[in-house]
């Protein structure tokens, strides 16, 4: 049926070209009059007026039937005009039809079919589907009338007298006068007496005789038996190239005119149908008659220029990432010399100032004793006038020498007494060192502009912290008080959090995760908590940061004594989690370094962010790796403990004023764990509140905390107050630690069920969080009273009352309980990230600067990765190798089937590369998301780096693709549709990494390209078939190579366009489709990304 349709869309042509005919009998044209006169054969043969004035009549049928055809046929003609003139357009070489009109004496508008006749044509192909090569009898030929005219390639006349109107839709004249066979140009119907005129593209000569064969070459008819009189005429039939090719012009041949043939030229290549040659890229790859060009080395070319570019920017990155690392850590290395060298300057001028105030001393010293002994002689010395206002009488006979020192004297105790007011000031005198007060205004904070200056400001800073801090451990008057008038030292928002009766219960199952938790956490100390698995230490710590969710929260949480939020403090809380989650393919300093610009205030300049940076990284001990990657499963990194400690360092450069860790020192060796907690104790001096979940610490670590927390089964507390007093209060329990046995270690085992108290007041285990709660005067709920007659095992699910209530539930209850505290803790994730309330006072940078910040991340981490890149570009040139040579350019369905294996094979490739940019960076985004940064700059930047390859992939696999395929389109044709298409499936991708775990995503990937390709080739024009993106990028790429396709080709593109449900109209509509896809499908991942998080 689609053949069929297709011929019947180009009849309709033929129709129109038969009916230009029609025009020239009304008005009596040239031809006609002087055949009346008798002269009709001669000016045929001699005049191509007539044959001008023929192709004019015929081009002027568009007229006529442009707007019928351009409604029948809008799908396959795009312009009817300009598709006619390319079809009919005789006006380069009308010869043919002088010819005609010499062979016929003049009558062929005669001999031109009817629009009846065109009608007539048509539908006996539609009826027969394209496969009859004959039509349903008719007035002319029929059973009891069947002429020569009515055999295959034969026409004949109305008649010269007769006048014929070939506009006439509805009869069929009678032509039964002067049969014989079709003009050259023209082909004549099996069943019809009329001539339709060959399109363009067309080669339709007289046909010969095969004695071999019986067959009129070059058509495949046979003159019928019986009839020695009867010879070949011309072409028969016009349709699809399918069902028939016998009229177009040959491959390797161009045809000019519908009756000339000529050999392709060398440095040409002819494509059958081809009216013109076409020049090849490069001569010697074309040979005299060429049916195509072989362009596979330009491929080649292109490949190698595209791979050297790559290589070019990967180098050059990489070259320009390791000069920028090494100015910098020269820019490093002199200010931390410089830094070093002004210390050392000061401890001389610290010296110096000391043994000044030493002279200073012994010479106000001398002078007492001197005016005590010299006191009783007072008046006798007066009456000489010796002394003079307070004068030394010793002095008067002094050299002048000797009055200078002594004015040097006072004047250097002026001096030291201004030091001591005001040690910054003596400190920058000497100049030579690099510590004057305006070389050292220059050089801070905001006015600090270059690296050099900034480093030197840090460094400067880090050393002079150094000096006090080991003047402090003098602890001397002075010290403090120097410490404490310090003009650089910030303080930093103080928060204390004290909670009472905090009770955390799951929404669904009622299940008690904590159970009536009263106490307070102070800033500027450190508290660990402890306890056994299972106690609830994490969920506590949860609970204190506001990041607990899907529980339903009782009790009071009070924030530096006031009922706020905890969310709202949420821009000056760090939470260490318990896996190290830290991008491994970015250096340590890297990652510290975007963190402190994400996170601090964005008030605060680039050096005092520096300073705050090269702080963290020298109190953590990470010196030595800074410019280490950290390193990934795949790629080794830096060791485990600095892993560690960089997790927390993460925390610590955003300067936060609540800072929790869960289980920082897991996996660390005691001196990592002591270096670590050093630089915690370090941050609790400035007033930071910290506390942290430790498992099994040392008797060393044990004893630097501040407070202990210890917790029990079930969430309850055991003790919550001083680490000095702790054995103190259990050993008023009657529990006192074993020689040699670290306290806590002897706790936890207590609280474990491991080892039994040996109290002689015979404690219960089950006994201790309702004595901690008397011993604080703390109301015992009823049911914590009710427990101590239950087993101890109850505390493993979370209390008596808790595992009661589980046990008496259903398994439908348990299921929904479930479900419910799943859907809570989604929406108390969702309430937590989405919380625009903000008490903390400190402002972040805005989306845009975010944005800015993870572009640059993005891009390093995108360079490092370049050998992935390539694997993903190598593999896509050896798709478009495979399927350019294996599935060539049909031109019955315009390449179709190369160009559906494309969709499938550049969806599937393109969508694995695209889960890679957030299924494996999922838990960093909820990290830095809970943090406080900005999705939304997130998954831009994410995007944003990912178009590279969204431009760059289609050209990697056009260059094999196309140059081995090589279809009539265009190869910009091809590579919009291709950018297009990879644009929906890199949003696709995003989709599936966002919301399936990895392995799911693959497999999504890999099953949807075809199983989308199948409805849309299968379930042509459903509703289904439109909501799958492969049939909009199928379309577009088969709208493209078929626009190429004109002329002889018409019936053949109508046809194939028909049968695949496309419209030639509307490759815009498949390119907005697909972009609209991409876009549709990032607004679904990023819906997704914020509103689904970890189970």
């Amino acid at each position: 049926m689609a053949s069929s349709s297709l011929l019947l869309c180009l009849l309709f042509l033929s129709a129109a070209a038969a009916a230009a005919g029609a025009v020239v009998n009304p008005r009596r044209s040239l031809a006609t009059q002087t055949a009346k006169s008798g002269d009709m054969a001669s000016l045929a043969a001699g005049s191509p007026m007539v044959a001008g004035l023929m192709n004019e009549r015929l081009k002027a049928l568009t007229t006529s039937f442009a707007q019928q055809m351009g409604r029948e046929f809008h799908y396959c003609i795009k312009n009817m005009d300009r598709e006619w003139n390319t079809a009919f357009n005789f006006s380069s070489d009308p010869a043919f039809l002088t010819t005609c009109m010499k062979e016929t004496n003049g009558d062929l508008p005669q001999r031109v079919c009817t629009a009846a006749e065109m009608k007539f044509y048509f539908e006996s192909f539609l009826e027969g589907n394209g496969r009859k090569n004959y039509v349903r009898p008719n007035k002319n030929c029929n059973l009891t009338s069947w002429i020569d005219g009515c055999e295959p390639g034969w026409s004949c006349s109305a008649g010269k007298d007769k006048e014929v109107n070939l506009k006439d839709a509805v009869n069929i004249p009678s032509r039964t006068i002067d049969c014989r066979g079709c003009c050259a140009g023209f082909f004549c119907p099996h069943g019809l007496t009329c001539m339709i005129p060959c399109p363009l593209g067309a080669y339709c000569p007289e046909s010969t005789l095969n004695k071999t064969t019986g067959v009129c070459d070059p058509y495949h008819y046979q003159p019928p038996a019986g009839k020695p009189n009867h010879t070949c005429g011309g072409a028969d039939r016009w349709a699809d190239v399918v069902s028939t090719d016998d009229v177009f012009c040959p491959p390797g041949y161009y045809c000019p005119s519908t009756v000339q043939k000529l050999d392709c030229s060398s440095g040409f290549y002819c494509r059958k149908g081809s009216t013109l040659e076409t020049k090849c890229f490069h001569k010697g790859s074309c040979k005299p008659n060429s049916t195509n060009q072989d362009i596979t080395i330009f491929g080649a070319l292109l490949v190698g220029a595209l791979s050297l570019v790559l290589l070019i920017i990967y180098n050059f990155s990489g070259q320009l990432l390791m000069n920028r690392e090494k100015k910098q850590a020269k820019s490093r290395e002199a200010a931390a010399r410089h830094a070093r060298e002004t210390a050392v300057a000061r401890e001389r001028w610290k010296t110096a100032k000391d043994v000044a105030k030493k002279q200073a001393a012994g010479l106000q010293s001398s002078l007492s004793r001197t005016f005590s002994r010299k006191k009783s002689l007072r008046t006798h010395e007066s009456s000489k006038g010796g002394l003079g206002g307070g004068g030394l009488p010793s002095t008067d006979d002094q050299p002048t020498n000797e009055a200078g020192g002594g004015k040097k004297d006072s004047s250097l105790t002026d001096m030291v007494r201004s030091i001591e007011h005001n040690p910054e000031k003596g400190e920058g005198i000497s100049v030579q060192i690099g510590g004057g007060a305006g070389e050292k205004k220059k050089t801070k904070g905001k006015h600090a502009h270059t690296k050099s200056q900034i480093f030197k400001y840090a460094y400067g800073q880090i050393e002079k912290e150094k000096a006090m801090e080991q003047e402090s451990q003098n602890l001397t008057f002075s010290g403090v008080i120097s410490m404490a008038t310090d003009e650089d030292i910030k303080k930093r928002p103080t928060v204390e959090i004290a909670f009472k009766d905090l009770t955390l219960t799951l929404k669904g199952s009622k299940k008690k995760l904590l159970r009536s938790v009263t106490g307070k956490l102070m800033a500027g100390r450190v508290a660990a908590v402890m306890g056994p698995s299972g106690a609830g230490k994490t969920t506590f710590l949860s609970a204190i940061a506001g990041k607990a969710t899907g529980c339903e929260t009782t009790g009071m949480i009070l924030i530096n004594g006031k009922t706020e939020p905890i969310r709202a403090y949420k821009r000056i809380i760090g939470f260490v989690p318990q896996d190290d989650i830290v991008h491994g393919n970015l250096t340590v300093q890297e990652n510290l370094w975007f963190n402190a610009r994400c996170r601090l205030s964005a008030d605060m300049s680039k050096a005092d962010k520096v300073l705050v940076v090269e702080r963290v990284i020298e109190s953590l001990g990470l010196q030595a790796v800074r410019d280490s990657l950290v390193g990934t499963v795949e790629q080794r990194g830096i060791s485990g403990g600095q892993r560690k400690r960089v997790n927390v360092g993460l925390e610590m450069v955003m300067e936060p004023s609540v800072l929790i860790l869960d289980e920082p020192t897991s996996g660390l060796d005691s001196a990592s764990s002591l270096l670590l907690l050093r630089a915690l104790r370090r941050e609790a001096l400035e007033g930071v509140n910290i506390s942290m979940v430790v498992h099994q610490p040392s008797y060393t670590l044990y004893r630097m905390f501040d407070d202990l927390i210890l917790l029990a089964k079930g969430g309850m507390t055991v003790y919550h107050g001083p680490v000095k007093k702790v054995e103190e209060y259990f050993s008023g329990l009657g529990i006192v630690v074993p020689d040699r046995v670290n306290p806590p270690d002897h706790y936890i085992d207590i609280l474990e069920g491991i080892v039994k108290p040996n109290s002689k007041e015979h404690v219960n285990v089950k006994d201790l969080p309702i004595r901690w709660m008397l011993h604080n005067g703390y109301e015992v709920p009823r049911d914590m009273l009710q427990s101590s007659s239950d087993s101890e095992s109850s505390f493993r699910g979370g209390g008596d009352h808790a595992k009661g209530g589980d046990a008496g539930q259903s398994i439908a209850g348990e299921v929904w309980g479930n479900v419910r505290d799943i859907v809570g803790q989604k929406k108390d994730e969702y309430d937590y990230n989405k919380t625009s309330e903000n008490l903390s006072n400190r402002r972040t940078p805005g989306i845009l600067r975010q944005y800015k910040y993870y572009l640059g991340r993005c891009g390093k981490q995108r360079l490092r990765e370049a050998r992935i890149q390539g694997v993903d570009y190598l593999i896509l040139g050896l798709a478009g190798i495979c399927l350019g040579t294996l599935a060539k350019v049909s031109d019955e369905t315009f390449g179709a089937l190369g160009y559906t294996y494309s969709v499938i094979a550049v969806s599937l490739l393109c969508k694995i590369g695209a889960l890679r940019s957030f299924s494996l960076e999922k838990i960093h985004y909820w990290r830095e998301r809970a943090s406080g940064m900005s999705s939304l700059a997130y998954f831009l930047s994410k995007d944003t780096i990912d178009h590279f390859n969204t431009i760059i992939k289609p050209i990697v696999y056009l260059s094999m693709f196309y140059f081995f395929n090589n279809p009539r389109s265009s190869i910009w044709e091809n590579y919009v549709v291709l950018l297009a298409l990879v644009y929906c499936v890199t949003g696709i991708g995003y989709t599936f990494a966002i919301f399936f775990q990895p392995s799911s995503a693959q497999l999504w990937s890999a099953l949807l390209p075809v199983v989308l390709t199948l409805i849309a080739t299968q379930q042509k024009d459903t509703f289904f078939a439109n909501l799958c993106y492969t049939k909009w990028a199928l379309e577009a790429f088969v709208i493209a190579n078929a626009q190429k396709y004109s002329g002889v080709w018409l019936i053949t593109r109508c046809g194939s366009l028909l049968n695949s449900g496309y419209d030639i109209n509307d490759r815009i509509l498949c390119i907005v489709v697909l972009v609209a896809n991409g876009v549709i499908f990032r607004c679904m991942a990023f819906f997704c990304m914020v509103i689904f998080q970890k189970h």
